[in-house]
């Protein structure tokens, strides 16, 4: 698929006419921070239904809506929560994690040199044999063969300059990116919580 495509592609928002027939494990819930913004973008924070329905009864989490699917005990019944948000606001750390998916994440997907989005890899801007660091701000997301072709020079040498610099995101940024992404599956009741534009499936 073409960065352009991705970067273009619609969230799509499935109705709840089938809930009943569902399956208990396509019943996630969207779970939003105190201040009603989703904990996460990408991934998507959902919980599953059992994880949702116990925060419910420790009541550590309100109610915002629910799916058509109810579940039952000997004493009491429930309509499976599809978001709930949490009653007490947890503040988002303010860099992520250097992982090779958020690393990916931040490139969007995409080698640093080319632009191509298949058989990707990472490359030292400057090689670790001149010094170069594992670290954000030296790392980019780059393809194999791009990869292969500058080898241990640095850009200027390999006559092959970055689209971008590389940089030390924020979890703030990263999650921006991950707004260009969404999942494959979304529920009709969270499109109010998501900021994606969206397109409810017929």
């Amino acid at each position: 698929m073409l960065k352009s495509e991705l970067m273009e592609r619609a969230a799509c928002f499935r109705s709840a006419e089938g809930d009943p027939s569902r399956s208990l494990s396509d019943c996630p819930a969207l779970v939003l921070n105190a201040d009603y913004t989703p904990l996460s973008y990408y991934p998507l924070s959902l919980w599953p239904w059992q994880t949702s329905i116990k925060a419910v009864v420790l009541e550590r989490v309100d109610i915002v809506s629910t799916y058509e699917r109810v579940v039952h005990s000997p004493s009491w019944s429930m309509q499976i929560p599809s978001v709930i948000a949490l009653r007490q606001y947890v503040k988002p750390s303010e860099f992520p994690a250097f992982t090779r998916f958020n690393v990916f994440l931040r490139d969007r997907f995409s080698c640093q040199y080319c632009g191509s989005q298949h058989h990707l890899t990472f490359d030292h801007v400057v090689p670790r044999r001149l010094g170069g660091r594992t670290s954000w701000e030296n790392i980019l997301t780059a393809c194999a063969p791009c990869n292969m072709k500058k080898g241990g020079r640095t850009p200027k040498q390999a006559k092959m300059p970055p689209i971008v610099q590389p940089i030390r995101p924020t979890n703030w940024q990263l999650q921006e990116r991950g707004r260009a992404f969404p999942p494959n599956y979304l529920h009709e009741t969270w499109r109010d919580w998501l900021y994606w534009d969206v397109e409810l499936e017929a």
